[in-house]
């Protein structure tokens, strides 16, 4: 059985939507926005990973604010130590600037130990009075280099103290861990446009202000373009309270559209 969830926009008509079904959409009253949050919370996370790894890229030939027409911000690089690293990257979107209908304000705070692509490396993000159109979201992404092969670039992404908050005021927060290794575009190190990402193991959780908690686990490899601002493919099972099923983004398309797939066989077409 396939449905069409009615859907409520959370950022803009053609940014993100997540959804909030009737009681009778899916069984014993369950509400799907906590899964529809997940999904955002774990979109956005990838539009700050693709931020840091633009801004840090490490081309000599290339000043930051040069390597991707996708960041609007004004971009500092600082050494405190006066050495070539740790780099501290302030990310500064000032009251707001869009790129692709999408827009940013507030800070981000990229702190850089080594070449992101060098084995031990970590990228620290930070939000700091940080917003995407109007969602606010806070936290600390760690993005660190575990490479152990060199033609399979390998990272852990984990985020710590996360916390969403939309735009009717309800505050959804988040942890976890997440495998990426890099499966394209290796022979290019400085060169990000033609590099694809694979997440092949990982879970996070999402609970909301009213205590309930969703646990999203990697069921089938995600894909994730650097020239794609979402997920293109793959499964995440979710299991919490009423809701046990599969988030299914699709067949590699660029695109905002996914499934939800609850036990009982209903499938809800969403979007981002």
């Amino acid at each position: 059985m396939k449905k069409t969830a009615i859907l409520l926009s959370v950022m803009c008509a053609s940014a993100f939507i997540y959804v909030s079904c009737s009681s009778d959409e899916i069984v014993n009253q369950a509400d799907t926005t906590t899964v529809g949050a997940s999904v955002v919370i774990d979109a956005v996370n990838e539009m700050d990973i693709k931020t840091g790894l633009t801004v840090t890229n490490s081309n000599p030939a290339a000043k930051p604010s040069e390597t991707s027409p996708g960041v609007c911000a004004n971009i500092t690089v600082e050494t405190p130590n006066g050495t070539a690293y740790p780099k501290v990257f302030t990310v500064d979107y000032g009251t707001g600037c869009a790129v692709n209908q999408i827009t940013r304000k507030g800070k981000l705070k990229i702190t850089l130990t080594g070449p992101v692509i060098t084995t031990g490396s970590k990228m620290t993000i930070e939000r700091i009075d940080y917003y995407i159109n109007s969602l606010k979201l806070e936290g600390t992404i760690e993005y660190t280099n575990t490479t152990t092969v060199a033609t399979v670039p390998q990272w852990t992404r984990k985020v710590t103290n996360g916390k969403f908050t939309d735009l009717l005021g309800r505050v959804f927060t988040n942890s976890g861990t997440i495998t990426v290794k890099q499966t394209a575009g290796v022979d290019t190190p400085y060169v990000l446009e033609d590099n694809v990402y694979e997440m092949p193991e990982g879970n996070h959780t999402v609970t909301s202000e009213k205590g309930g908690t969703l646990t999203l686990t990697v069921q089938e490899t995600l894909v994730k373009k650097y020239s794609c601002e979402y997920i293109s493919k793959g499964k995440l099972k979710i299991q919490g309270g009423y809701l046990n099923g599969v988030v299914d983004y699709g067949n590699n398309d660029c695109d905002t559209k996914y499934t939800y797939t609850h036990e009982n066989g209903a499938t809800y077409t969403l979007a981002m």
